[in-house]
């Protein structure tokens, strides 16, 4: 199902959920599943140093070789991989993220490739991404730019896959402290945390098929826990920006030093 075939209405319905919740699940295949299928292999083809581009992603402290009981998070990987490329591409990201915020244009600024491995139940091997806001890491862009992330599902992702859980209108609480992608105590990060006098904290689990997508603000708060499933968790997160958006001083450094090579950072929606 693309955004064309949901008709008004329904468009309509998931701009508002998102609106109203700070994230939006597209809970069916956005991608046909050729096309997930081989960037899933070519997502684990850039995990183990092979590059078919003759280009290497980008610097991260995960390099192949590591420890494949810890979480896996590579830095553009697309740069090193046509097929997670050609996901990029596909009409009906663009389309469904220019649906949800109303933009004109959206353009992929940075991607990060994530493959959580399944460990048995009471065996840590630090696979919890902790409680976080992505835009607690994002001040290279302008207060008030739009910027929001798709987390493209290249596996199937249940609850015991260590889903993505979102807490519903967060969106609205600001920064928040204790912000960390790393941690790996949850329950006690989120006590730390506490929602904002008359705010309730619930959660949301992100469960998705291979090819689906979810849709979360920068301001969402958002983890997830282990992998307890009998198979690694394999995704992609594609950070987005639309036309309300500005680098601080208009720089290109760090987090948006590619933004203007439209080959590896495409505009996915608009011109």
């Amino acid at each position: 199902m693309t955004i064309g075939m949901t008709g008004r209405n329904e468009a309509a319905g998931a701009r508002a959920q998102y609106e109203a919740d700070g994230f939006y699940l597209a809970q069916w295949p956005l991608f046909p599943a050729e096309l997930v299928e081989r960037a899933a292999a070519g997502l684990e083809a850039v995990r183990a140093g092979e590059y078919d581009t003759g280009r290497a992603p980008q610097p991260s402290p995960w390099k192949p070789g590591d420890d494949p009981n810890t979480l896996c998070k590579i830095e553009q990987p697309q740069f090193a991989s046509r097929a997670l490329r050609d996901l990029l591409r596909c009409p009906a990201l663009g389309e469904m993220a220019a649906a949800l915020t109303g933009a004109r244009r959206v353009q992929a600024w940075w991607v990060q490739g994530l493959v959580k491995p399944s460990l048995p139940r009471g065996v840590s091997g630090g696979t919890n991404v902790g409680w976080h806001q992505d835009r607690h890491y994002w001040n290279i862009w302008d207060e008030g730019s739009e910027l929001f992330t798709a987390w493209i599902a290249l596996s199937d992702v249940r609850e015991e896959s260590g889903a993505m859980r979102f807490v519903p209108g967060s969106h609205r609480w600001g920064l928040m402290p204790h912000n960390d992608f790393f941690a790996q105590e949850l329950a006690a990060q989120r006590e730390a945390m506490r929602a904002p006098n008359g705010a309730e904290w619930r959660e949301t689990a992100a469960v998705l098929p291979p090819g689906g997508v979810s849709f979360h603000d920068d301001f969402t708060l958002h983890a997830s826990g282990p992998n307890v499933s009998d198979a690694p968790r394999r995704s992609l997160a594609v950070h987005l920006r639309t036309e309300r958006s500005r680098p601080v001083g208009d720089a290109r450094t760090g987090l948006t030093q590619f933004i203007d090579d439209l080959d590896l950072c495409p505009v996915i929606y608009g011109v």
